[in-house]
């Protein structure tokens, strides 16, 4: 198998995000003057559910009970999610969600070695712009052939949608391709879509079935592991 490109997630695999989008969210309730509070477990059971907007949904609907749900549900999440991603951009800016060590190595050995980069996420193209103007400086967007983000897709993760709207703009097959990833869903994702996918664990996803993935790594702090594991021989 000759690799020709790496396809990467964002939250929890480029950088340990979910913290910080869980304390977005909590800043964005009480702006709203909501008095809901996802402490850490209650969010680890929310992660079930991937995208912003549908994890606001999946709480309405699962876990509040009695709550009466707006007139218009659908822009009341949408607002509520837009004030998130603010609070989200703004932690971003000042520098306090770095990437994950051994990630900016991986990218640019691949670059040097003839490597196409490209990104399948389910979150919004500003959380991804603003953490990886951070990471890799505001010429980001040159690392990536193909940015897969927010809602271009009808279907999120677990759906494989993403992964092949991004092999359709790579223009490749899914045996020519990698995908990193932090999760069970994001791997029952790439899999549906035939790609190879490698797992690199976090808090929330360390205790998840990752059957099928061809390696699984607490992290990628040396990254020689993952390239052995790959095949890369870079």
């Amino acid at each position: 198998m000759t690799v020709k490109a790496i396809i990467f997630d964002v939250d929890g695999t480029l950088a340990d995000t979910e913290d910080a989008h869980r304390i977005a969210f909590n800043r964005a309730f009480a702006e709203n003057r909501l008095d809901w509070n996802w402490d850490a477990a209650l969010y680890d059971k929310l992660l079930k559910v991937t995208g912003g907007k549908e994890r606001i949904k999946y709480f309405v609907s699962d876990f509040l009970g009695s709550y009466t749900k707006p007139e218009n549900l659908d822009d009341f999440v949408k607002h509520l999610h837009k004030v998130k991603t603010a609070h989200y951009t703004a932690m971003l800016a000042e520098g306090k969600i770095p990437l994950r060590p051994g990630i900016r190595q991986i990218m640019d050995d691949a670059r040097a070695a003839g490597i196409r980069l490209a990104i399948a996420t389910t979150t919004s193209p500003e959380n991804v712009a603003g953490l990886l103007e951070v990471g890799l400086g505001k010429n980001w967007a040159s690392y990536f052939a193909a940015n897969g983000c927010g809602d271009i897709v009808p279907h999120k993760k677990p759906a494989p949608d993403i992964y092949f709207w991004v092999l359709e703009r790579l223009q490749l097959g899914a045996a020519d391709c990698i995908a990193l990833e932090d999760s069970e869903n994001g791997l029952r994702a790439s899999l549906a879509a035939g790609i190879k996918t490698c797992i690199t664990t976090n808090r929330y996803t360390r205790s998840q079935d990752f059957t099928g993935a061809a390696a699984v790594f607490d992290d990628l702090s040396d990254p020689a592991r993952f390239y052995r594991a790959t095949g890369l021989g870079l």
